[in-house]
C-alpha cells in the first residue's frame, strides 16, 4: 500500500477516537513522532495521554482505549489487531492501522524516520505544516540522509518558513566551550570531556594578530581536527561543521541542540521533560540542558573506559543501562572499526543490547538480533544496520555466543 494511503487509514482511525493512549519510543525520533501526533490530536479535539518508553509489552495494550505506538511496534507480531502503529523499523506487525515507509518500499533507515512518518499522518488530520520542524529531530537523531521523503518534507518546511537552513558547527551546547566539552555526535578523541584541552585550544585560537581577544573558529577547528584525527573516521571529522537548521516554531532555534537534549531526556528516564519541549513548553528548558550535559559526559566516560569482552573484539559491556546505544554509535561511527559491534549493560535481571554496523559494512543486524533475542526469551529488532534487544541478563552468554558465531570468519 502506498505510504500516503496508509497514512490516511491511520489518520482516519485516530480521528474516530475520543481518547488515545500514546506510547513513544524514548529517543529523539520517537518523542518527536509522538508529540507531532499529540499536537495534531489536540487540534482535532481528541484527548490523549502520552508515555515515553524504551519498549512496550503487548500485554499492556488492554481496555477500550485506542493505543498508538510511535517509533515502536513495527517489529512486534503479536500486538492486538486494532493497535495503531506509526514506525519505520523492519515490520512484522500485520495490523490494518500501520503507517511505515518500509511497507511502501521506502528506506526507513535512511530516508524517512518515525517523526517523518508521523508528520505525513498529521497532515492527513489537518493543516499541521508548522510541525515540520519536529521532523528534523528524527532525521538528526537517527542519523538519516536528506533524501527521499525527508528531503520532500524539508523543502516544504523551507518554503513555509518553518525551517531555515544554515552552515556552522553541528555540536549542541549553550556556549563554545560546552559544544566541544560534551561532544558525542561526533565523539572527538582527546577533546570530548577534556575541559583543560578545550580551554587551551580556545585560548590558542584567539585572533592575536589583530589584537582581539576573540576565538577564530577556523583556527580552532583546525587545531581540534589535528588533535582528534589519528583515531577518528574522516566522515566524523567532516561532520563537525556542516548543515545546520534554525527551527522557527520550537523552544530551541538549533535543531541539533533540540534533538540532543530531547534524546538525552528520553534515554535517562526523563521522557516527560523531553516531551514538554517538543510540545513547545520551555518551562523545564534549563533542567533539560543539565540532563543532556550529564548524560553526554557519562557517554564520554564510558567510551574512554570501555574494553572488549574477554575473547572478543566486537562485544563490549558498559555499566549504565542508559548508555549502550550511544556507545555503540561512537564505536562504529566515530572511531576506527571495521566490524559490527555489540554493546550491552544490565540492571538487575534485565539486559539491554545495542548492535551497530560501521559505514560500508553490509550485515543485516535487525533480523539477527531479533532471532537471537527470541531464542533467549527476550525481544529485539530494528534496522538493517542498527538494532537493539532486551533479554534476561542470565541469557547474555547465549546471546553473545550466537552473535560471535554469526560473524565468525
Amino acid at each position: 500500500m502506498p505510504l500516503e494511503s496508509a497514512a490516511e487509514t491511520v489518520a482516519d482511525q485516530i480521528r474516530r477516537q475520543e481518547f488515545v493512549e500514546v506510547y513513544a519510543h524514548h529517543d529523539a525520533d520517537g518523542i518527536a513522532a509522538g508529540t507531532i501526533l499529540c499536537h495534531a490530536m489536540l487540534r482535532a479535539g481528541i484527548r490523549f495521554r502520552m508515555r515515553v518508553r524504551q519498549e512496550v509489552n503487548p500485554a499492556e495494550l488492554k481496555g477500550d482505549s485506542a493505543h498508538l505506538l510511535c517509533d515502536l511496534g513495527a517489529g512486534i507480531a503479536d500486538l492486538p489487531d486494532q493497535t495503531i502503529v506509526v514506525d519505520h523499523h523492519i515490520p512484522t506487525f500485520g495490523g490494518a492501522f500501520h503507517a511505515n515507509p518500509r511497507l511502501a518500499g521506502i528506506d526507513g533507515e535512511r530516508e524517512l524516520s518515525a517523526a517523518g512518518t508521523a508528520y505525513i499522518v498529521a497532515q492527513k488530520m489537518g493543516d499541521n505544516r508548522d510541525l515540520a520542524g519536529l521532523v528534523m529531530l528524527g532525521i538528526i537523531g537517527d542519523s538519516q540522509e536528506m533524501a527521499g521523503k525527508n528531503l520532500e518534507i524539508f523543502n516544504g518546511a523551507i518554503t513555509d518558513g518553518i525551517v531555515v537552513p544554515d552552515r556552522g558547527l553541528t555540536l549542541p551546547g549553550r556556549d563554545m566551550t560546552e559544544k566541544w566539552y560534551m561532544a558525542t555526535s561526533p565523539y572527538l578523541d582527546g577533546i570530548s570531556g577534556s575541559e583543560q584541552n578545550i580551554a587551551d585550544f580556545i585560548e590558542q585560537s584567539h585572533d592575536q594578530a589583530k589584537g582581539e581577544n576573540k576565538s577564530r573558529l577556523d583556527t580552532l577547528l583546525s587545531r581540534i581536527v589535528l588533535e582528534s584525527a589519528p583515531n577518528m573516521t574522516r566522515a566524523s571529522l567532516e561532520s563537525i561543521y556542516g548543515d545546520t537548521y534554525h527551527l522557527q516554531r520550537e523552544v530551541m532555534d538549533d535543531a541539533h541542540a533540540l534533538a540532543a537534549v530531547i534524546d538525552a531526556c528520553g534515554k535517562t528516564g526523563h521522557g516527560d521533560i523531553g516531551a514538554t519541549l517538543a510540545l513547545r513548553s520551555s518551562h523545564y528548558l534549563n533542567e533539560a540542558w543539565e540532563i543532556a550535559r550529564k548524560h553526554r559526559l557519562n557517554v564520554i566516560e564510558a567510551v574512554r573506559n570501555v574494553h572488549p569482552a574477554e575473547g572478543s573484539s566486537i562485544i563490549y559491556e558498559v555499566q549504565d543501562i542508559t548508555l549502550p546505544g550511544d556507545v555503540a554509535d561512537i564505536l562504529t561511527r566515530d572511531l576506527m572499526n571495521m566490524w559490527p559491534v555489540l554493546v550491552y549493560a544490565h540492571s538487575g535481571d534485565i539486559c539491554k543490547i545495542s548492535a551497530r554496523c560501521p559505514a560500508g559494512i553490509e550485515k543485516e543486524l535487525g533480523p539477527l538480533v531479533s532471532v537471537l533475542a527470541a531464542a533467549c526469551g527476550g525481544s529485539g529488532g530494528g534496522h538493517i544496520h542498527r538494532a537493539g534487544a532486551t533479554i534476561p541478563y542470565g541469557k547474555i552468554g547465549q546471546f553473545t555466543k550466537g552473535w560471535q558465531e554469526a560473524f565468525a570468519a
